[in-house]
């Protein structure tokens, strides 16, 4: 049994202002945490009833760290973000390592600029992901990387991906490597050459890219339309000029 300082604690994780006071984040459902546990992240805290640990999903997770605290399905209600609570939920620790100086000049970077969608945000953690991107930078008005939503779209790349929080502007400043941004305007996306240092910066989905970081863009991009859509998803944007960047290393 949780005491009610516990159930509030967990439940306060639901708000980034408790999140960021008490370091932690949760999350919850039995496909991101096997996802998560699966890619090798750590949590600190670990409940779940005995139907997850009698499913595939919770039998496959081994031994996870740390043992899990056995709840029944009322209690663990009882600290379920979800209307619909699942079998299992886990607290992990927030950690934000800081951007190095001089380290968008290496290797090839997202760079996300106030995009608030959270499922946006979690999808290009995916797609940086699968496209072996060095890193992730998201801007501070970009959705929280802790909130449920992102890990969730993330599908377990949020553990692999090394991503950071950080001013563009200054991040950018001075950086060595391409800069790409998409455009109306820009050049035609398939006709990049090959570039092994780069940066790729997309803009928030209502807004595209602010008006200050502009000129730091070095190069850029449009996606070529054929039809009578008026713009792209910011992740789906994203995909397609990843894509071709590693297309044209080949």
């Amino acid at each position: 049994m949780l005491s009610k300082a516990e159930v509030q604690r967990l439940r306060s994780l639901r708000e980034k202002k408790s999140r960021e006071a008490l370091g932690l984040f949760v999350i919850e459902g039995e496909k991101v945490v096997a996802e998560l546990l699966a890619a090798n992240f750590i949590f600190v805290e670990l409940y779940a009833t005995d139907e997850w640990h009698d499913s595939p999903v919770g039998a496959a997770a081994g031994a996870p760290r740390p043992q899990p605290v056995r709840l029944t399905a009322a209690d663990l209600a009882r600290i379920s973000h979800f209307p619909t609570p699942s079998h299992v939920l886990a607290v992990g620790k927030i950690s934000r390592p800081p951007l190095a100086p001089g380290a968008l000049d290496r290797g090839l970077s997202l760079a996300l600029d106030g995009v608030q969608d959270a499922g946006n945000v979690g999808t290009l953690l995916r797609i940086a992901d699968w496209f072996g991107f060095d890193r992730v930078v998201l801007s501070p008005d970009c959705a929280d990387l802790f909130h449920q939503k992102v890990i969730n779209a993330s599908m377990g790349s949020f553990a692999r991906v090394r991503a950071h929080t950080a001013d563009l502007a200054a991040a950018l400043a001075g950086t060595k490597a391409p800069i790409l941004g998409c455009d109306l305007a820009g050049t035609d996306v398939h006709a990049l050459p090959p570039l092994h240092d780069a940066v790729v910066l997309i803009g928030s989905e209502g807004r595209g890219l602010s008006t200050a970081l502009r000129p730091l863009v070095t190069h850029f991009v449009t996606i070529k339309k054929f039809g009578a859509a008026e713009s792209l998803n910011a992740a789906v944007a994203a995909a397609i000029v990843c894509d071709n960047l590693r297309r044209a290393q080949r």
